[in-house]
């Protein structure tokens, strides 16, 4: 799968846009009396530093391997992922403590003036979406800063529903509900990344039918037996794989000619592009699949 390549020009349009609301929404905010409005802001201020924070981690992630780090820079990506997400879980608990607090202390909220600044956030949001968009499937970084987008646009939607309201009934319980319903969306969103980006950093094995690769790795002809196999994500696309193979006694000429059928299989049919074996004639036969090779020298 091809990754995300969002251009220079979208990440700077999108935080332009983004910087833009911020202020529009902080002033509004702060003359409306809205809290809704105020953490939106802030919500799109956080949003201008992630967005940032994913351009570079994309353009570092593309940096080719060296010695000092032989799978390249990929995880760049991920980490960026994750402290978006982190990032929205905070906001979200933040935005949600501050609106428990404004039902003890109902503020008049300006209806005219909060729904006005919210149109203007909502259509700068989903430019922002929209120009992210076509790279959102593709990478955990940019879907992260998506999502940041998205939960925005969100966050003005329900904003624009509390103005209307408020221009015309004085509901004090209003403003810091809509609040509390936002900041659950955005932690709604951000967990499941949060979730993908430590089972990567954590190298957990990805899901594969591992019997299944066992089974047709087994029907290359000279392939007697598979184990010590080990399986982990380099980011959310790119699976390392590995595994030991028990071959009947032969020239490693032939050898090398079972690694490509071997190679083939894992690429065409499970999608793993970079595949590490290690050919064995009698050594772990009886092992299972995943357990680890016998030390010979702690035996002695």
């Amino acid at each position: 799968m091809e990754r995300s390549n969002v251009s220079k020009q979208r990440f700077l349009i999108v935080t332009l846009l983004n910087v833009l609301i911020t202020v529009v929404e902080i002033i509004g905010g702060l003359v409306s009396g809205s809290l809704a409005l105020l953490s939106d802001a802030f919500h799109n201020l956080g949003d201008s530093i992630s967005i940032v924070l994913g351009y570079f981690a994309q353009v570092i992630s593309g940096r080719p391997e060296n010695r000092r780090r032989t799978y390249g820079y990929r995880r760049a990506e991920i980490l960026s992922a994750m402290a978006n997400s982190i990032f929205l879980i905070v906001v979200s608990i933040a935005l949600i403590i501050e609106a428990i607090k404004r039902f003890s202390h109902p503020e008049h909220i300006n209806g005219r003036i909060m729904l006005i600044v919210a149109i203007i956030g909502l259509i700068a949001n989903l430019v922002s979406a929209q120009l992210l968009h076509s790279g959102s499937h593709d990478s955990l970084n940019v879907k992260a800063t998506y999502l940041h987008v998205l939960s925005d646009a969100l966050s003005s939607i329900a904003v624009i529903f509390g103005g209307v309201i408020l221009m015309f009934f004085n509901i004090t319980w209003l403003d810091p509900t809509l609040t509390i319903l936002v900041a659950l969306y955005i932690a709604k969103e951000a967990l499941p990344i949060i979730k993908q980006t430590l089972s990567i950093l954590m190298q957990s094995s990805p899901d594969l039918d591992y019997e299944a690769i066992k089974h047709d790795l087994m029907q290359v002809p000279g392939v007697v037996g598979v184990h010590h196999v080990h399986a982990w994500t380099i980011d959310e696309h790119r699976i390392v794989f590995s595994a030991h193979l028990n071959c009947h006694d032969m020239m490693l000429s032939e050898v090398e000619k079972i690694y490509l059928q071997v190679e083939k299989i894992l690429n065409d049919k499970y999608d793993i592009k970079h595949v590490t074996l290690q050919a064995e004639c009698q050594r772990g036969r009886d092992e299972e699949l995943f357990n680890p090779p016998v030390d010979h020298d702690k035996l002695c």
